[in-house]
């Protein structure tokens, strides 16, 4: 049986996903910058880590704020005041590089019921 678009519900839970998962995938992408960012400063002096808090910055995307950046100053830093870590920011690609994947994977299903639906309602 096919969804009635027209009742709404299955309409609004389909914009409510893709809702979700566009400011997940906007959540990947700035974390991606900064792990960029700190890679590209592991050699400058001074340069702290900045991160987000993934989960927290989720929620408040969802709820319209903005991610809050931070510092990340649990981490050892060196003699020129730099506590940019290699291995961690590594760790944090290769996580990012899976959670976009995963996300990605679930948009394209997204698509395809949105595509299947609209064939089903035009024939």
């Amino acid at each position: 049986m096919v969804p009635d678009v027209r009742a709404g519900s299955w309409e609004r839970r389909m914009d409510r996903i893709g809702f979700q998962l566009e400011r997940y995938m906007d959540l990947l992408a700035l974390r991606q910058k900064l792990v960029a960012s700190n890679i590209a400063n592991a050699g400058t002096p001074g340069y702290k880590t900045r991160d987000v808090d993934f989960a927290s910055a989720y929620q408040g995307l969802l709820g319209g704020a903005a991610p809050a950046v931070t510092e990340v100053d649990n981490l050892k830093g060196r003699n020129d005041g730099n506590n940019v870590s290699l291995e961690r920011e590594a760790r944090l690609l290769a996580e990012n590089a899976i959670r976009f994947s995963v996300a990605s994977q679930l948009m394209r299903s997204r698509l395809r019921a949105v595509r299947s639906a609209i064939k089903e309602g035009a024939g």
